[in-house]
């Protein structure tokens, strides 16, 4: 695909930036060259914190978390919980930490990051343990909001697709929102064709992922396609345009309202896998962003 014809000038140049931060040859096994690649990115790409929000780091039932934004009170009820993405193998509270701290600026409300077990150290289901085990302690405080992109958004839909398996109190689950999910849908046809080699995501480095991670492809916990989709709460997914993992956020989204779920999903325009981090490069990518943010603040409420 010609992705100059589809995506701003501001966006081909966070993903020349992000393409320039990553040796070229790197070995896609070599995980201890590629999270320092990662790592460095993302401290360049780090868009700083609000001036006054409160931000320390803890454990929650041995994991441990980023805290932003003081403990919730009578006027922040709700909790966002929120899980990196990484493809399973990169990532930790400092990767996201900028956006954490924007989404609990921008919602007013406490965002928990969880700073999951990575693959492949520590094969599945380590990381989908470990929000579960955040998600249950801060449950029984009260209720919560998950969010996720990427392999953070696997997490939150394979949990809440199996919640039956955890002493979890439904009812204090308000929602998800999933951002650029991988679903676990067979990556073949539509957009896993059409952005087989899409910018920063390829179909082959999804390959390269789910090896690392380990899984059986049937077990929900690692699938959320395979989940109970009759159980999940309402459910807010955005898919990016030019990705692989497009049509992933659609079928699920079909499946979950066939089985009766609320949910919808928005395909964001002109973006690619990881954009996030371009979020305030231009007015239109901004404007995304504030959709998502709303998303979170809307089942808050």
């Amino acid at each position: 695909m010609e992705y100059a014809a589809v995506l701003s000038p501001e966006l081909r140049a966070f993903i020349a930036e992000s393409e320039a931060l990553t040796p070229s040859g790197l070995a896609a096994d070599d995980w201890a060259a590629v999270r320092a690649a990662y790592d460095r990115m993302a401290a360049q790409m780090h868009l700083g914190r609000p001036k006054d929000l409160v931000v320390f780091d803890t454990q929650i039932s041995g994991v441990g978390v980023r805290v932003y934004g003081d403990a919730p009170t009578d006027t922040r009820p709700v909790t966002v919980i929120y899980a990196h993405g990484g493809g399973f193998v990169v990532g930790d509270l400092d990767s996201h930490d900028d956006l954490c701290a924007e989404i609990s600026d921008r919602t007013a409300l406490q965002v928990i990051s969880v700073d999951y077990r990575l693959a492949p150290e520590h094969q599945h289901p380590a990381a989908y343990n470990d929000l579960a085990a955040v998600v249950q302690a801060v449950c029984a405080q009260g209720p919560v909001v998950l969010t996720g992109d990427s392999a953070g958004a696997t997490l939150c839909a394979a949990l809440l697709g199996t919640l039956g398996d955890w002493p979890i109190d439904a009812t204090r689950i308000r929602g998800q929102v999933l951002i650029y999910p991988l679903l676990g849908y067979e990556p073949r046809g539509g957009s896993f064709d059409i952005h087989a080699d899409a910018p920063l995501l390829s179909r082959d480095d999804l390959a390269v992922y789910a090896a690392a991670r380990g899984g059986d492809p049937d077990d929900p916990r690692a699938t959320p396609a395979s989940g109970d989709l009759r159980a999940l709460p309402p459910t807010r997914l955005f898919a990016s345009q030019c990705d692989p993992l497009c049509d992933d956020a659609t079928r699920y989204a079909e499946a979950a309202k066939t089985a009766g779920a609320d949910v919808f999903c928005v395909t964001q325009i002109g973006t690619v896998h990881g954009w996030l981090r371009a979020r305030a490069r231009s007015p239109e990518l901004a404007a995304q962003f504030t959709e998502i943010v709303e998303a979170i603040r809307d089942l808050a409420r």
